[in-house]
C-alpha cells in the first residue's frame, strides 16, 4: 500500500478522487489548499497528486517547494490536475520536475494507470539507489580500526546483533567510539539504506529534549511556529542512536518507554499519536544498574533498552590496536603517510589513555601540525604532550627552576586555584617561547581561551 498526498481546493473532486485511489488499495491523505498540503508533507507520502489552480499556495508553488526540499533528492513524484485554460502551467510544472499531468475531467481508469505508472517509476528509482549503496556498502568497511582480539569479539558480537531489531546497549568509557559503533550496528542491519539519527541526551537541555525528540505541533510552545517531526519520527525506517542515554531526564523516561511499548509518538501539542517504526540503539558509560538504584533511571525502560548489550574495551585493554590507529589517523590527518619514530610507537603503547581512542585522536593531531620535521619524533610527544608525572622537556635550568609538572603535594595550608592557573599558564608561556599557538596546544586549550587568560592575568 502506498501513501498518496492529494491537493485540491474542490471537495466533490478531492472525494471521487479519494474513493477511486482508496478503492485501488493506497492511503490517501487529503488537504483542501496548497498550505495544508505542505504541512501534510511531515506523512511521508509516496506521490503527490496536486492541482495547479488554488487560493493562496498554488500547485505550482507547491511543486517547487517539494523539489527544493534536500535538493529534490528522495522527493515524491508529482502527478498535476489541471483544467484546459492551465494548460501552459502544466508544462511549467513538467519544467519544474513534476512526473505528467493531468486533464480535467479525466477517467478513473486513466488516474489509475497514471499513478501506477509515477509509483512505478518511483520504486524502480528507490531499488537502484539500493543496489547502489549495497555494492558500495560490500566494498565499505565499518569505520572501526582494529586487530586486536577483543576487538574481533566485539565486532562478532555486533554482527550477529545488527540483523535484529532487538534494541542495543552499547556500554564503554567515554571516547572508546560508540558512536562508530553504533553506526556500524545500524549499516550492519537491514536498516542500513534508512535513516540514522543520532541523539546526545547530555548535550540537550532538558527544556527542550522532549520536543527534540517528539517533535511539536505547530503554536505548542512560543517560538513554535512551525510543527517539528523529532528525532524518533526522523529515524522512520532506520535506527535512533540515543548516546549517554544515563542523561535522559527522568520525567521524559515514561514517555520513551511507551514510544517503544505501542511505536506510537505524541508530539507536544498535539492530540494525535503517529505510529514510527524505528531501531533503537543506545550507549552509555554510567553503570545503569547503579542509576536505578540511586533513583536516576527507570527500571523498566532499563529492560526495555537492554535487550542486547555489547562492551566496547578500553584502548588500554588492546594495545595491539594503538599503532594501527596511529597509522590510520596520521593519514587522516596529514592526507598522507607521515612516518613516526619507533620510540614514539613504543610510549604509545605504553601510556594509559584514559581518554581511549579520543584522546590518542587529539594527540595525534596535535604531533601531525605541530612537529618540527617531516617525522614524528619522541622529542616532538615530549615538548608537546608530555606524560603526566613527567618534566616537559625544556632546558635543565628551567626544569629546575620551575620544579617541574605536575605540582607535588597540596599544602595544608590551602592555596588559590586562580593563583596555580595563572602560574601554570605563566610555566606554559615560557616554554613555549611565549608563542601563544604552541602554549595553547600544549594546555590542549582553545587558542581564544588562552588569549582570554593571558589578558585576565596581564601575563601578556
Amino acid at each position: 500500500m502506498s501513501r498518496i498526498l492529494l491537493i485540491d481546493d474542490d471537495h466533490n473532486l478531492r472525494e471521487v478522487v479519494r474513493f477511486i485511489l482508496t478503492e485501488a488499495g493506497h492511503e490517501v491523505v487529503p488537504a483542501e489548499n496548497g498550505e495544508e498540503g505542505l504541512a501534510k508533507m511531515e506523512c511521508l507520502p509516496d506521490l503527490v497528486v496536486s492541482d495547479i489552480q488554488m487560493p493562496g499556495i498554488n500547485g505550482i508553488e507547491v511543486l517547487r517547494r517539494i523539489q527544493e526540499t534536500d535538493g529534490g533528492v528522495g522527493a515524491p513524484p508529482v502527478i498535476m490536475l489541471t483544467a484546459h485554460g492551465t494548460v501552459e502551467q502544466a508544462v511549467e510544472a513538467m519544467q519544474l520536475g513534476a512526473f505528467t499531468y493531468l486533464l480535467k475531467p479525466f477517467a478513473r481508469d486513466e488516474l489509475k494507470l497514471t499513478v501506477e505508472q509515477a509509483l512505478r517509476t518511483r520504486n524502480l528509482e528507490q531499488d537502484n539507489v539500493r543496489l547502489r549503496g549495497l555494492l558500495k556498502r560490500r566494498h565499505k568497511d565499518t569505520g572501526l580500526v582494529y586487530r586486536s582480539a577483543r576487538m574481533k569479539q566485539f565486532m562478532a558480537d555486533l554482527r550477529q546483533a545488527s540483523p535484529s531489531d532487538a534494541s542495543v546497549m552499547i556500554v564503554g568509557e567515554s571516547g572508546t567510539g560508540k558512536e562508530l559503533a553504533a553506526r556500524a550496528c545500524h549499516d550492519l542491519s537491514p536498516r542500513w539504506d534508512k535513516p540514522f539519527v543520532a541523539v546526545n541526551c547530555g548535550a540537550i537541555p532538558g527544556q527542550l529534549m522532549e520536543s527534540e525528540l517528539f517533535g511539536h505541533a505547530k503554536g505548542a510552545f512560543t517560538g513554535a511556529d512551525r510543527a517539528a517531526l523529532g528525532k524518533i519520527r526522523s529515524a522512520e525506517g532506520g535506527t535512533l542512536f540515543l548516546d549517554e542515554v544515563a542523561e535522559l531526564p527522568l520525567d521524559l523516561q515514561p514517555k520513551l518507554l511507551r514510544v517503544l511499548e505501542t511505536h506510537q509518538v505524541d508530539p507536544v501539542g498535539d492530540n494525535n499519536s503517529v505510529t514510527v517504526d524505528f531501531r533503537l540503539v543506545c550507549a552509555t558509560h554510567r553503570n545503569l544498574e547503579k542509576e536505578v538504584a540511586e533513583g536516576r533511571f527507570r527500571e523498566d525502560l532499563l529492560y526495555r533498552i537492554n535487550v542486547l548489550q555489547l562492551m566496547l574495551p578500553p584502548l588500554r585493554e588492546r594495545p595491539e590496536d594503538v599503532a594501527l590507529l596511529w597509522d590510520h589517523f596520521t593519514l587522516l590527518h596529514a592526507g598522507q603517510a607521515v612516518p613516526s619514530e619507533a620510540a614514539v610507537l613504543a610510549e604509545l603503547d605504553a601510556r594509559p589513555w584514559r581518554g581511549n581512542v579520543r584522546e590518542l585522536k587529539n594527540l595525534n593531531q596535535r604531533l601531525v601540525l605541530m612537529r618540527r620535521g617531516d617525522a614524528i619524533t619522541l622529542a616532538d610527544l615530549h615538548r608537546l604532550a608530555p606524560q603526566a608525572g613527567s618534566v616537559a622537556p625544556a632546558t635543565p635550568e628551567t626544569a629546575q627552576e620551575e620544579g617541574g609538572l605536575p605540582l607535588g603535594p597540596l599544602p595544608e595550608t590551602g592555596l588559590s586555584l586562580v593563583e596555580l592557573e595563572k602560574e601554570v599558564i605563566r610555566r606554559a608561556l615560557a616554554l613555549c617561547g611565549g608563542n601563544r599557538s604552541k602554549t595553547a596546544v600544549f594546555l590542549d586549550i582553545p587558542r581564544h581561551v588562552l588569549v582570554y587568560r593571558i589578558s585576565k592575568y596581564d601575563l601578556s
